[in-house]
């Protein structure tokens, strides 16, 4: 009869595994009815009840118990104890969850709730100034447990550094006018592009997030403790770190710090060959002179393949233009991965 409803069911639309699973069984079970014993049902189940199991009487008391006033926002590894403490057994931390899971109370206890965050929008871009990346990173200082702190924001589509400037102290403030300056100085109008970064206290602050909204700035944030959610100022704080001239000792003054920070800046966007945007300078690119320096090295390759053609395979190195930057993309898997080389 079972296999006679499952069958019908399937000619209706239904899934075979969901119909099975209707009926309380596994779709191994309906095929060991089909091929062995003719079908038959060979099935027995328990013949007696387990000794230990609950009463009906003991398990209400022990959902009663959870569902209490004193106990309702409470584990049953909570339960337990304290009832133990008051001089009282009834069951163990995994019968109250299992009594508790069979009348679908497996819920969070509490009336607050656990913390949740969903994965940032995707933003695209297509050219300079549509999206920037910025965050603040840690110099040491000459007294220990202190720290210099530099700002610093990115252009996403061409690698450029467009503002980066050190201060003694994080300020929301110090971030809204670094912003500020840095759409002054590229003569831009900030209505619409997209400034993401982190969850920190001068990225949310009440003076940056009131100047954004003022210049119709997109907000972006990354999730808290999510590094890979802003992988482009992550990624270019290492090679900042990692640089050989890189002091290591701790700056001596706050003046020295910017200085160096100055030469960084100057060596990053107009000489350092970056891997992610086919070995162009951030500058090349983002003034658009990448195209001419690229068709140039397509012909110096093209012509090496013809000056030794057994040494190349049928193509050579793609040195065609990165058209588009993907920030925190879908998973597509064609697109950028998430951790961006700088």
């Amino acid at each position: 009869m079972i296999a006679c409803l499952v069958d019908e069911a399937t000619r209706e639309g239904a899934r075979r595994e969901a119909a099975v699973d209707g009926l309380g069984l596994s779709v191994r079970t309906l095929q060991r009815w089909r091929h062995e014993d003719n079908g038959a049902d060979r099935r027995h189940g328990p013949h007696t009840a387990p000794s230990n199991k609950l009463t009906p009487a003991e398990r209400d008391r022990v959902l009663g118990i959870a569902n209490a006033p004193e106990f309702r926002d409470l584990s049953p590894q909570q339960i337990v104890p304290r009832l133990a403490d008051q001089g009282n057994y009834l069951a163990s931390e995994s019968t109250f969850y299992r009594v508790l899971r069979e009348e679908g109370q497996i819920t969070h206890r509490a009336l607050s709730r656990p913390a949740t965050s969903r994965r940032p929008r995707e933003h695209v871009a297509t050219g300079p100034c549509q999206v920037w990346s910025w965050d603040i990173t840690y110099l040491k200082s000459p007294i220990l447990g202190q720290f210099f702190y530099l700002y610093l924001i990115l252009d996403v589509w061409s690698r450029k550094i467009v503002a980066a400037t050190v201060h003694g102290e994080e300020s929301n403030e110090h971030a809204s006018r670094l912003f500020v300056q840095a759409c002054r100085r590229l003569g831009l109008d900030p209505d619409g592009l997209v400034l993401h970064s982190d969850n920190g206290g001068p990225m949310k602050g009440a003076t940056m997030l009131a100047t954004l909204q003022n210049l119709g700035v997109v907000a972006s944030f990354s999730r808290p403790r999510v590094s890979d959610d802003n992988p482009y100022s992550e990624a270019l704080f290492r090679t900042l770190k990692y640089r050989p001239g890189f002091p290591s000792q701790p700056f001596a003054s706050l003046k020295v710090a910017q200085g160096w920070v100055d030469g960084f800046v100057a060596w990053y966007n107009t000489e350092h060959l970056h891997s992610a945007i086919r070995f162009i300078t951030p500058d090349d690119r983002h003034f658009g002179r990448e195209a001419a320096i690229l068709a140039q090295r397509q012909l110096v390759y093209e012509q090496a393949r013809k000056t030794t053609p057994e040494r190349w395979a049928q193509n050579t190195r793609n040195w065609q233009p990165v058209e588009a930057v993907y920030l925190n993309p879908t998973m597509r898997g064609e697109q950028t991965p998430l951790r961006d080389a700088a």
